[in-house]
């Protein structure tokens, strides 16, 4: 697969994968892998359900490996080498397992990359913490309420309401959790119902042919941060996953010039 902007370079070293895990406090360890490097470095932050061996992780390891780029990553409590249980977790929850991963782990300026909930997460953290930019692929904020609750059907929402629970099929593997505590705890959460106050860079990839999340979506968060520099990228052939090799292409692409010291000009800008 080739990696764009992000080949390697004549004579690089191959940079060192640590891993560990890091208790978040309550004796829940969190799963974590960091390539040290040099420069403003990269932190991956997956999506609901899913752990940071899939292919856009992989693909943004040996990415920034060629290229030098401290790089981050680590599974949610519940998902993947970490520990916890699935239905435990909530959108707060997540976000403090992120925090205290970042805040530990990653040294300098940090650009995150959300994929799907990721996206949630990283804008989250955005309005807490100083971070050089945020990467949002097919970013979901708000999900549980306007993707999920609003979508269910009446017996689905006394389901969740009488039993705590229900379980959603799903297109990616057996099925999944759907608590009435993630619902609750979202609506602590939300985003898109007033200014987004972030204002770091903002780039989001959104593929318009998403079964999960609508195209729309993303310009919806377009509308709602309160920074000038946001730029969306609609691929109009592309699934919620955006991981095709062209898919990751363009992720290099658009990860690149965030990590120069030349950021480049801010603007606001939609492409298709």
């Amino acid at each position: 697969m080739g990696l764009g902007d992000g080949s390697a370079l004549p004579g690089t070293a191959r940079m060192r994968q640590e891993t560990g895990t890091l208790d978040r406090g309550d004796g829940i360890p969190l799963a974590w892998r960091r390539m040290r490097g040099h420069g403003p470095g990269v932190v991956f932050l997956g999506g609901f359900n899913s752990d940071m061996t899939g292919t856009k992780a992989e693909f943004l390891a040996g990415w920034c490996e060629a290229r030098g780029t401290p790089f981050l990553r680590f599974d949610y409590s519940g998902h993947g080498a970490s520990g916890g249980r699935f239905e435990d977790g909530t959108i707060g929850r997540w976000a403090e397992d992120a925090a205290v991963v970042v805040q530990a782990l990653a040294e300098g300026p940090q650009v995150l990359v959300g994929s799907s909930m990721g996206g949630w997460i990283a804008l989250l953290l955005a309005r807490r913490m100083a971070v050089r930019a945020v990467v949002g692929i097919a970013p979901a904020p708000d999900f549980t309420e306007d993707l999920i609750w609003a979508e269910f059907t009446d017996d689905q929402r006394a389901a969740i309401l009488r039993d705590g629970r229900w379980m959603r099929p799903s297109e990616y593997g057996a099925p999944y959790p759907i608590t009435r505590a993630l619902i609750e705890d979202g609506r602590r959460h939300l985003l898109l119902r007033g200014s987004l106050e972030v204002t770091a860079p903002v780039r989001i990839l959104q593929g318009q042919q998403d079964p999960d999340v609508p195209w729309d979506h993303a310009l919806r968060i377009g509308k709602a941060l309160a920074g000038g520099d946001v730029r969306i990228h609609l691929v109009k052939d592309g699934d919620h996953r955006l991981s095709r090799p062209q898919d990751l292409a363009l992720l290099g692409e658009t990860l690149a010039p965030l990590l120069r010291e030349d950021g480049g000009e801010a603007r606001a800008e939609v492409r298709v």
